[in-house]
């Protein structure tokens, strides 16, 4: 079976039920693991999240759209040429992603459509639910139960450690900044499973803009910021604008120190890493019942005592690997 997997997630469970050899094409954000890098890309986004501010990525998308065009760049004479026999897409999100409508076009004049599957996970069982079905479809059922079981049975695991926990912190994630954009879907479930107090959000909403002072109304002891298509050094920079914001000191998370800069990978890719993902926020969450847990290299902590006496445009220099 040829595959043609047009979203990460996709790709990232394709190789974890050991399919990676049956992968024929994939997109520019593809990019784990490793040995995606060896496949055709014959998807590419039109925005280079990479050396543009969420600022600028948001002017170019929305003169993308306003326009009528898609902020992707499909091979279409690619995908009628090699005829993958099924196709992984989404339509959860035209940003992070190339969408079905657009994938329906490109193979709906072919002679032999591909099998086109479009994901929209919600909830991380929903999450689970995909993987599942991308096993029954690829033939690969009996790895994808097997690898939904592992998953679930470290969900469990850290709900069983959570249920002794005395409190609840009041959580609150941001996935985007100017504009201020909350990730919904399984963000909300993952900040409430990973022991957090969140009733602003519920899972499986929609991604939601929201303004600054509905952040400062809420009080946040722990704020996370884990930004969509952001690696820790373009998060670091995007910091700066909200420390500028009005009241930014004032949250109870800056106060006593728990900002946290998480690598968007373990959030924004509904694939097996959410659950490592989970396992961050509860220790994040709750640091005296986990240990352990955080991958190096993955997240950034607000040092308070130093961010006191730091401007706005200082305070990105106060965050410091976690843990340390």
């Amino acid at each position: 079976m040829e595959i043609c997997s047009l979203l990460p997630s996709g790709t990232e469970i394709l190789y974890a039920l050991g399919l990676g050899d049956q992968i024929v094409g994939v997109t520019d954000l593809c990019e784990y693991p490793a040995e995606v890098s060896e496949k055709p890309i014959v998807c590419r986004s039109r925005i280079d999240v990479d050396n543009l501010s969420s600022q600028e990525v948001e002017a170019m998308m929305r003169r993308i759209l306003e326009a009528g065009e898609s902020p992707y760049e499909l091979d279409g004479e690619w995908i009628s040429s090699n005829s993958p026999d099924v196709v992984l897409t989404q339509d959860l999100c035209y940003f992070c992603e190339v969408d079905a409508k657009t994938v329906g076009r490109t193979v709906e004049q072919m002679p032999m459509p591909p099998e086109v599957v479009v994901l929209n996970p919600r909830t991380l069982k929903e999450i689970f639910d995909s993987i599942v079905q991308i096993g029954e479809i690829c033939g690969a059922r009996q790895q994808a139960i097997d690898l939904v079981a592992d998953l679930e049975g470290r969900v469990k695991r850290l709900e069983a450690t959570l249920a002794i926990a005395e409190e609840k912190p009041r959580v609150f994630s941001l996935e985007g900044v100017n504009p201020l954009v909350i990730g919904g879907h399984w963000i909300p479930d993952m900040l409430l499973r990973a022991g957090g107090d969140l009733d602003m959000f519920q899972p499986g909403c929609p991604a939601t803009r929201l303004s600054w002072e509905q952040v400062v109304n809420y009080a946040p002891q722990k704020l996370f910021v884990d930004l969509c298509s952001s690696g820790l050094g373009r998060q670091k920079a995007e910091i700066p604008w909200l420390a500028g914001q009005e009241n930014w000191v004032t949250l109870p998370a800056v106060q006593s120190g728990e900002v946290y800069l998480i690598d968007h990978v373990y959030f924004s890719v509904p694939g097996p890493r959410i659950v490592t993902g989970l396992e961050i926020l509860a220790q994040l969450t709750h640091p005296s019942l986990f240990d352990g847990l955080i991958p190096s290299d993955t997240v950034l902590k607000l040092d308070a005592s130093a961010a006191r006496s730091a401007s706005a445009d200082e305070v990105a220099e106060c965050f410091v690997p976690w843990p340390n």
